[in-house]
């Protein structure tokens, strides 16, 4: 039997507030100039209910087939980067639809969802099929002034059968063993660590960034073994096998404790390269010690013209 897949509570409570929340935003962002208390009241609340606009739609549209929700809380002019499917609301629910129906146990596994100024990044377990390991997807949105969804990327790779390290694709190792992020006010310290940790070590391929990762970094890259011992070896020996590896940060998220990075990985200038979300846990002690990635090949051809970027 097809069962349906309730929001948490809170997630529900923000949602049917969107239409009261939305009316005050035209004098919202007076009340936040006068008061600094105010305006970081404000932001929380402008974040909780992106995020929660974003689970409500990936749930209710992929798990339950319900195409309304589309015409809710996604632009019809919604710039597409998935690359199977065309700009549009329209293709979307041309998408949605038939995929429900074709797969009516689907699971849109939310592990964990982060936001940052006027984005949102899911990072879910896709299960077409009860029994199956299915897929590792990050999903990205980019919420407009009136908080309705403008924009999409996604990265999406096949959970594998094994893993180096143990640890699976989405699973938190690291103490405490919680898939929320943390307190806001966090970001901006675990923000600057990660893309400090991020560019010395692969825009700039400077192994000494190792540095940054705590002795008991947990790894959940399948191919990866966990500490940070190996890993100066692991990286100058692909950055030999690779001498023109260049990868291209294209847009970093963050929240409390969790920093994503989405870029772009080229081994020479004719490859197409790969999309590649880059998903670190910064631990109290500052230094790194959890990683998640997806990974997908950049197809040859696509629906829109927006690349995956």
């Amino acid at each position: 039997m097809r069962t349906t897949t309730a929001l948490p509570r809170k997630a529900v409570a923000a949602v049917l507030a969107a239409a009261t929340f939305s009316a005050m935003a035209g004098v919202a962002p007076a009340a936040a100039e006068a008061s600094p208390t105010a305006a970081h009241a404000w932001q929380n609340n402008a974040l909780d209910l992106r995020k929660a606009i974003t689970v409500q739609v990936l749930k209710r549209l992929f798990e339950d087939g319900d195409v309304s929700v589309v015409d809710r809380h996604i632009r019809p002019d919604y710039i597409q980067h998935n690359p199977l499917a065309p700009n549009g609301t329209a293709a979307l629910k041309a998408l949605a639809g038939p995929l429900n129906a074709q797969f009516p146990d689907l699971k849109y596994d939310i592990k964990r969802v982060i936001a940052e100024g006027d984005l949102v990044l899911v990072h879910s377990n896709v299960i077409l099929t009860p029994g199956t390991r299915g897929s590792a997807v990050v999903d990205i949105f980019r919420f407009d002034r009136n908080n309705m969804i403008a924009e999409h990327w996604d990265t999406v790779q096949e959970v594998p059968a094994t893993s180096v390290s143990g640890n699976d694709m989405f699973s938190t190792v690291s103490s405490p063993r919680t898939n929320q992020p943390g307190p806001r006010w966090l970001t901006a310290f675990t923000k600057p660590v990660a893309t400090a940790y991020f560019d010395q070590l692969l825009v700039r391929k400077d192994t000494g960034a190792i540095d940054y990762l705590a002795p008991e970094y947990h790894q959940h890259n399948p191919a990866v073994p966990s500490g940070s011992a190996g890993l100066r070896e692991l990286f100058t020996a692909l950055f030999q096998q690779f001498p023109q590896l260049t990868v291209e940060r294209k847009r970093v998220i963050a929240e409390g404790g969790i920093v994503a990075i989405h870029s772009h990985y080229r081994t020479s200038p004719e490859d197409r390269g790969q999309s590649v979300v880059d998903i670190f846990r910064v631990c109290q002690d500052g230094k790194i010690c959890e990683h998640w990635d997806v990974v997908q090949n950049v197809p040859a051809t696509s629906a829109n013209d927006n690349t995956m970027f």
